[in-house]
């Protein structure tokens, strides 16, 4: 049973998913935040916490796109859905990220499709950070969803061509967000809204000096 009294951010997903069923532009030209609905608290759903709408906030894509949202004064924490069409944690609509990480499955090189997708603004080497946090993150929710549902991924390949032929979808992401919704607390994004990926540690380098090569051998 939850208690009421000060929760603690990390316990509870800061994002829930509204399963909504729009494109990301038809979410920002129906203005559909204002039809999003939290009938209860995730902290406090015996109600009595003063649980209520807490204005919304804006995302920068797509463009005028706003997220709805809640506040729980006793556990001091707001709520706010997402629409299956977005990214969580990522700027954009999971179509786009899609679209990344695919073409990452075929192109002949990173540089090669960064010199593509890249603005004139951006250098190089950013636009390889761009592309490889985009294709990273979504290879490793799929091999994490091949564990998480093995009777439906058993034999899948954590990539989006062969999820696309298992599922017999074209948007992989959009439609693991009704697909996996019961593991969606737990996810990392841009699927899920559990805590993101952690990056593997890079190996330290020695504090002492090498010592080099043995001098030679004094003759006689």
């Amino acid at each position: 049973m939850a208690r009421h009294g000060r929760t603690r951010a990390g316990r509870w997903p800061v994002q829930l998913r509204y399963q909504s069923g729009l494109s990301g532009e038809d979410y920002v030209s129906l203005q559909a935040w204002r039809n999003a609905s939290l009938t209860c608290c995730p902290l406090h759903p015996d109600q009595g916490c003063g649980f209520a709408r807490h204005g919304t906030y804006e995302r920068l894509r797509p463009p005028g796109s706003r997220i709805a949202r809640w506040y729980c004064p006793p556990g001091h924490q707001t709520f706010s859905l997402l629409p299956d069409c977005l990214a969580s944690r990522l700027s954009g609509t999971l179509v786009e990220v899609e679209q990344v990480a695919a073409e990452v499955e075929t192109a002949r090189t990173l540089e090669a499709l960064a010199d593509q997708v890249r603005p004139d603004s951006v250098l190089l080497p950013g636009a390889l950070r761009w592309i490889r946090r985009r294709a990273s993150v979504v290879h490793a929710t799929l091999t994490i969803l091949i564990g998480l549902m093995p009777q439906l991924f058993a034999g899948c390949q954590p990539t989006l061509t062969s999820f696309r032929l298992r599922l017999q979808v074209h948007w992989v992401l959009v439609a693991l967000r009704e697909v996996a919704h019961p593991h969606l607390a737990s996810l990392p994004p841009p699927l899920g809204f559990g805590p993101r990926l952690r990056r593997a540690s890079r190996p330290r380098r020695a504090v002492q000096q090498s010592a080099g090569p043995d001098p030679p051998a004094r003759s006689g």
